[in-house]
């Protein structure tokens, strides 16, 4: 089993030639790659956060799950965090917060990674707000971009900024730093906000939870800022039958949206996308500009 060092951390690496995605060819190798080559810009959305993991050992045409405890086998280097969970159970997590980390995970065949709205550190405290945009059938993500473009103007009007991402799957994500809110908060306003576009835009937009209702529509699900949800970051791959990532988008991309192949994105493509158009969602990370919510 070859062992590489990693900012002063010995990983152990297995099944490099392993093909993690049957229908592309792509293995385990390129995943790791693809991760060490983005770690500038993904990990500063995962440190300080308590990571979930979706595992596919065999690849994505096999068997996966969700993993949110600490795999077997953890190395004493890696952070954990202890959170009590809604049960009262205490449970450790894992914060992928260096480049050794997000190797050592890559290599366990951790493919995606999420993360809840608030840091390890102030759980009670949510940094971030998400709308997660979910076309129904019949819609697409071209969809989702009509319905971003006006929930970007919606919240703007509360001094709100946002940033978009593709979902890495069908949809999209709008992100915003928060200030001075709980979880609860987050999600009462985000309620709001989808329920409020629902109402002025019934034809094309929904905010219940029936996936009845849902046909012909962008369904804008508010509950992911649920203190027990998680959401994919920013960069990470996706489980799905290509080696999609979700990627940030420029708002310029968003409104200029015409096919859904227009937003679509793998990790072969990331590379030089970031040397061609940077990091979308830079300004999101900036000191200082989060915003609160109203009222």
């Amino acid at each position: 089993m070859p062992i590489t060092e990693v900012e002063g951390r010995r990983v152990k690496l297995s099944h490099l030639d392993r093909v993690l995605w049957p229908e592309t060819g792509t293995t385990k190798a390129e995943l790791l790659e693809y991760y060490a080559t983005v770690a500038g810009v993904l990990l500063p959305h995962t440190s300080g956060r308590l990571a979930s993991f979706v595992r596919t050992p065999d690849g994505v045409d096999g068997q996966r799950f969700f993993q949110k405890r600490p795999p077997a086998g953890t190395p004493d280097w890696v952070k954990t965090t202890e959170r009590a969970r809604s049960s009262g159970e205490l449970m450790d997590q894992v914060e992928v917060n260096d480049l050794a980390t997000l190797v050592w995970a890559g290599n366990l065949a951790c493919v995606e990674i999420h993360t809840p709205q608030w840091r390890a550190a102030d759980p009670d405290a949510a940094d971030r707000l998400v709308l997660d945009l979910d076309p129904g059938p019949d819609r697409t993500v071209v969809d989702c971009c009509r319905v971003a473009l006006d929930l970007r103007e919606r919240l703007g009007a509360d001094g709100i900024a946002a940033w978009a991402k593709t979902s890495g799957s069908k949809g999209l994500h709008l992100l915003a730093a928060l200030r001075g809110a709980t979880p609860d908060e987050a999600r009462a306003y985000a309620r709001t906000i989808a329920r409020e576009l629902e109402a002025a835009h019934p034809d094309r937009v929904v905010s219940r939870m029936a996936k009845a209702d849902r046909t012909g529509r962008v369904f804008i699900d508010w509950s992911q800022n649920s203190a027990s949800k998680t959401t994919a970051v920013p960069y990470t791959v996706r489980a799905r039958a290509r080696p999609t990532v979700s990627a940030p988008l420029t708002w310029d991309e968003v409104a200029a949206a015409e096919e859904p192949g227009q937003l679509d994105f793998t990790i072969g493509e990331m590379p030089a996308r970031l040397a061609e158009v940077g990091d979308p969602l830079a300004a999101l990370l900036e000191p200082g500009g989060a915003s609160a919510l109203p009222g």
